[in-house]
């Protein structure tokens, strides 16, 4: 039995843009052998030609990739914050800190208590108005005077 070449005026199973669904549609335009146009036999509409998806691996395939590449997970963006925190907070004086304004002068490694977030060490002052001050919850950026 002959197989017979695809011509313009065919019928050809495609899948509708329209429809959204594999249905019988009439061959517009080709390019030498390939299929460029088609019109859904259903609901007339004209669009690319867009055959059937394919499955490109087999199910053993794919269980031999993820077995060859275990995922890594991702690392937790704050760990290192909370780390830098567990360190420095047993030297940590709650006395000593000091109230914090945002009007108020601070250096750097000076310890300040915060009524939201608590106790923090200031980590960086940034000129003219700002610190990066580490907290429990992780680095917090503050005005200051």
């Amino acid at each position: 039995m002959a197989i017979r070449k695809l011509a313009a005026g065919d019928c050809i199973e495609a899948r509708c843009t329209r429809c959204r669904a594999l249905l019988n549609h009439t061959i517009v335009a080709m390019v030498g052998e390939k299929v460029i146009r088609v019109e859904c036999n259903t609901c007339l509409g004209m669009h690319n030609y867009h055959a059937e998806k394919t499955v490109k691996e087999s199910a053993a395939g794919a269980a031999r990739t993820k077995a060859a590449a275990p995922r890594k997970g991702r690392k937790d963006p704050g760990a290192d914050e909370r780390e830098e925190w567990e360190s420095l907070s047993p030297a940590m004086v709650p006395e000593k800190a000091l109230p914090y304004d945002m009007s108020g002068k601070y250096r750097a490694n000076n310890l300040v208590s915060h009524p939201v977030f608590g106790l923090g060490i200031v980590k960086l002052v940034i000129q003219p108005n700002k610190m990066q001050v580490l907290f429990r919850d992780g680095n917090k950026l503050l005005r200051c005077g």
